[in-house]
């Protein structure tokens, strides 16, 4: 049976976003989400099998996106401001998408291992591999890549919750990144040494 010409997966995943920005997550519901495209709920099923599908596409397009901010913002720079760019884009997709940022993060144990070496979520870990790996010269470092992934994470979620308090991070951000830089640089000139 043909899905209705007035409705494609794409109209529905941009409906769905916008509802989740502008009003959270609880209030993306399908019965909401068929309201805002003027259809009947069995018309979004046809496209998506439920709200968790629907939510793990809406992530897999977050995560696609970020990916090709991070990509774009860094074309052409050199290791250190390649990566200190990639911070700073980073942060931004997250504080101005908390919603789709925190739905980045939803594990998905359905993906086959091939599935999973095409998803988004591994598109963006090798981005920043590539960059983690420029800096500190082993192209596959996963170790400080698990690190700054980690920290740049911790970092906007404690963040977010206002962990801060009132007085902020300071330069908390600003010291944690330029000691895992520096860690990076300081195993490339020990890796030049040594060989």
């Amino acid at each position: 049976m043909p899905y209705p010409s007035k409705l494609s997966s794409e109209q529905i995943l941009d409906s769905a976003e916008v509802l989740l920005e502008s009003q959270g997550p609880e209030a993306l519901t399908m019965r909401s989400l068929a309201e805002a495209l003027q259809v009947r709920p069995s018309s979004l099923y046809r496209h998506f099998q439920s709200r968790e599908t629907l939510l793990r596409a809406l992530g897999d397009r977050a995560t696609l996106a970020l990916h090709n901010e991070l990509r774009q913002a860094t074309q052409g720079q050199e290791a250190r401001p390649a990566l200190l760019c990639a911070v700073t884009t980073y942060l931004n997709y997250a504080r101005t998408h908390p919603h789709l940022y925190a739905l980045m993060l939803v594990e998905n144990d359905d993906l086959t291992p091939q599935e999973l070496a095409e998803s988004p979520g591994k598109q963006l870990w090798n981005t920043f591999l590539e960059l983690i790996g420029a800096v500190s010269g082993h192209p596959d470092d996963t170790d400080h890549t698990v690190a700054f992934w980690t920290f740049l994470h911790g970092f906007v979620s404690l963040e977010r919750t206002g962990a801060f308090g009132k007085s902020g991070p300071r330069g908390g951000l600003t010291v944690g990144v330029e000691a895992l830089i520096g860690y990076m640089e300081n195993a490339a000139k020990q890796s030049v040494r040594q060989s």
